[in-house]
C-alpha cells in the first residue's frame, strides 16, 4: 500500500530532505507541501507546488511536521480533527504543549520525536543503560550556527532519560566560575549541558560517562541531514500501528 504523504514546513532545511526522501521512496506519495515561506515555488524531486493553505493536506495519510513549537501548536489540532496521522520533528514543546498534542490525537496518531537518526535514538538508549553504573554525567552537543535554541531538543531527551535511570551524581566541586556558565547549563536531575554552535557542523553529541578509574563516551555524529531520513520513513510507515501520542521513536524501533 501506497502512503500519501504531506509536508509542513516543506522549504526547510529537514522539510526539504523529507520532500525528496518521499519522493524518492517506492512506498509514499508526496501529496502536499505546505510552507508560507515559499508559496508557488516547486519542491524539488516532485512537481508538487508549495502551498500556503494547511487545507491542502486534506486526503494524506500522514503528514510530517519539521516547523517550530509556535507554528506546530497551531498546525498539530488542525490535522488531528482532519483524522491524520503525525511525525512530527520540531522540538521546544513544554509539558503542557505534550498534554494538549494528546488531548487532540484521538482519532488519529502521533509521533513526537527529538531525533530521527537511529544512531542518536541508540545512543539515547545506551546513555540510559549505562547511567545507574558511573557516578557522574555531562553532555556537550554540538549543532551548526544556523541553530538559533540552546540546549538542543536531543540533548534535553538524553538527560531526561539518563535522569530517568538515574539521579545519584557526584557533587561539582567547583566552587568559583571564572566566566559565568563555564560549567554549562544544569538541568533539574543535574546533569550539565554544553552547547556548541558553529560552522561546518549539523549534529552532534558527545555523552560522558566518569567513576573511579575510569570513563564512558558514547559519541553520535550527524554529518548530513539525509541521516534523519530512513527514521522518519519508519515514522511514516509505522505509526498508524501505535495509538495515541508516542513520545520518542524507540518503540517504532523496537528498543
Amino acid at each position: 500500500m501506497t502512503i500519501n504523504v504531506g509536508v509542513l514546513g516543506a522549504s526547510g532545511r529537514m522539510g526539504s530532505q523529507v520532500c525528496e526522501a518521499i519522493g524518492n521512496d517506492e512506498g509514499t506519495i508526496l501529496m502536499a507541501a505546505i510552507d508560507e515561506n515559499q508559496i508557488g515555488d516547486y519542491v524539488g524531486v516532485s512537481d508538487i507546488q508549495i502551498s500556503g493553505d494547511i487545507s491542502d493536506l486534506k486526503g494524506a495519510d500522514v503528514v510530517v511536521d519539521f516547523t517550530t513549537a509556535s507554528s506546530a501548536r497551531n498546525n498539530l489540532p488542525v490535522i488531528a480533527e482532519m483524522g491524520i496521522h503525525a511525525v512530527v520533528g520540531t522540538t521546544g514543546f513544554t509539558e503542557a504543549d505534550v498534554k494538549s498534542i494528546e488531548s487532540s490525537f484521538v482519532n488519529s496518531n502521533c509521533l513526537l520525536a527529538s531525533n530521527f537518526a537511529i544512531s542518536a535514538v541508540l545512543m539515547m538508549r545506551f546513555s540510559e543503560i549505562a547511567a545507574p553504573y558511573f557516578n557522574n554525567v555531562e553532555i556537550i552537543e554540538y549543532h551548526h550556527n544556523s541553530k538559533i535554541d540552546a540546549p538542543s531538543g536531543t540533548a534535553l531527551s538524553t538527560a531526561e532519560r539518563i535522569g530517568a535511570s538515574s539521579n545519584d551524581w557526584d557533587q561539582d566541586p567547583t566552587d568559583r566560575h571564572v566566566l559565568e556558565g563555564a560549567r554549562g547549563g544544569t538541568t533539574k536531575d543535574g546533569i550539565p549541558i554544553h552547547s556548541v554552535r558553529m560552522e561546518g557542523m549539523v549534529a552532534h553529541q558527545d555523552v560522558i560517562f566518569g567513576a573511579e578509574g575510569q570513563t564512558l563516551t558514547i559519541r553520535q555524529d550527524s554529518y548530513h541531514r539525509s541521516s534523519f531520513m530512513p527514521g522518519v520513513l519508519i515514522a511514516i510507515k509505522k505509526i498508524e500501528d501505535y495509538p495515541g501520542v508516542t513520545l520518542g521513536l524507540d518503540k517504532f524501533l523496537n528498543l
